[in-house]
C-alpha cells in the first residue's frame, strides 16, 4: 500500500490510497469465498458451487465491491498510522480507479481536531463585560437572570470574534447532517414531511441549510474554544462530581440509563465546558 497525505488550508485531510493489484486480487478470493457460502446455485448444494461458476453468477463488479469494502478499513487504518494522524470523524470516501489487474487507488478526505489560537482571550472578555459596569441614567434596569443571560452571550460573542480557529468543511458537514437528521425525526414525530414544515415556516431547502451552517460554525467553534480554555487551565472533573449530577436527575430510568461509561464521559465534558463558563463570567 502506498499512501499520500494533503493537508488543506481548512484543517482538512486528503489520504490518498494506491493499494497494490496483489492484495486486491487476494481480498477478491475471499469476498468470493464468503459469498459462494451464501449462494444457491442450481445442479449444487449451499456453498459446494465451484468458484468460477459463482463468479459468472454473481459477476465481477459486484464482487469487486464487496472486496472493496473488506480491503477498505483495514487500508485506512494503515493510512492513518503511517501518517501518524488522529482523525476525530468517518472519513469521506471516493473512489479514483476500480480496474481488474490494476492497482486500485481511493481518495479519503477527514480531519483532525482543530487548534484554536486563544490569545488574550481574558483581556478581551473583560473589556466587552466592563462595558456592561457602566450605568446609563434613564437606562431600564434588568433582572438578574436578564443580566446573566446577557453577559454569557457577550463573552460567547467575544470569544468567536476573538480567539483563531479554523473549521474543516468536512467537520461542518457532518455538523449540518446531524441537524438536519434531528429536523427530519422532529418532523416525523409530528406527522409532517421536511418540506411540509418548511413550507409552513415560509422557508426553502436553501435557507435552512444556510441557516444550520451559520448555526453549525458557531457551535463548533464555541465547543472547541472552550475545550482548549480547559486544556489550557487544566480544568478536571473528578468521579464524586459527575455521580452528583447523576444522583440529581429526577427520572430514575434516564438517571441509570447515565451510568454507563460513554454517557459519563458525555457528563464529564459538559461538567469541565460548565467550569469554563463559571470562570470566564467571573473576570
Amino acid at each position: 500500500m502506498i499512501s499520500a497525505l494533503n493537508k488543506l488550508g481548512d484543517g482538512t485531510l486528503e489520504l490518498t490510497i494506491t493499494i497494490p493489484w496483489t492484495r486486491i486480487s487476494e481480498t477478491y478470493k475471499e469476498s468470493l469465498s464468503h459469498l459462494a457460502e451464501k449462494i444457491a446455485v442450481k445442479g449444487f448444494r449451499k456453498g459446494k458451487a465451484p468458484s468460477k461458476i459463482v463468479e459468472e453468477k454473481i459477476g465481477k463488479q459486484e464482487i469487486f465491491e464487496e472486496t472493496l469494502k473488506e480491503i477498505l478499513p483495514k487500508i485506512y487504518l494503515e493510512a492513518v498510522k503511517e501518517h501518524q494522524i488522529q482523525p476525530i470523524v468517518n472519513p469521506q470516501i471516493s473512489v479514483n480507479s476500480l480496474e481488474e489487474n490494476k492497482d486500485w487507488q481511493i481518495k479519503a478526505i477527514t480531519c483532525e481536531l482543530p487548534k484554536a489560537e486563544l490569545g488574550d482571550y481574558k483581556g478581551e472578555i473583560k473589556k466587552a463585560l466592563n462595558t456592561e459596569k457602566i450605568w446609563v441614567p434613564g437606562k431600564d434596569q434588568k433582572t438578574p437572570e436578564e443580566n446573566e443571560s446577557q453577559k454569557l452571550e457577550k463573552i460567547f460573542k467575544t470569544l468567536i470574534q476573538t480567539v483563531k480557529i479554523s473549521i474543516p468543511t468536512i467537520l461542518l458537514e457532518d455538523e449540518i447532517n446531524r441537524m438536519l437528521s434531528r429536523l427530519i425525526d422532529q418532523t416525523a414525530k409530528l406527522g409532517l414531511t421536511v418540506e411540509q414544515y418548511l413550507a409552513s415556516v415560509n422557508k426553502t431547502t436553501e435557507q435552512i441549510k444556510k441557516e444550520y451552517q451559520t448555526q453549525a460554525e458557531k457551535t463548533l467553534k464555541l465547543e472547541l474554544i472552550l475545550s482548549t480554555i480547559a486544556d489550557e487551565e487544566k480544568i478536571q472533573v473528578n468521579d464524586d462530581e459527575i455521580q452528583k449530577m447523576i444522583e440529581a436527575i429526577p427520572d430514575q430510568k434516564t438517571k441509570e440509563s447515565f451510568q454507563i461509561p460513554e454517557q459519563k464521559v458525555y457528563l464529564k465534558q459538559l461538567l469541565r465546558k460548565r467550569h469554563v463558563i463559571d470562570n470566564l463570567a467571573k473576570l
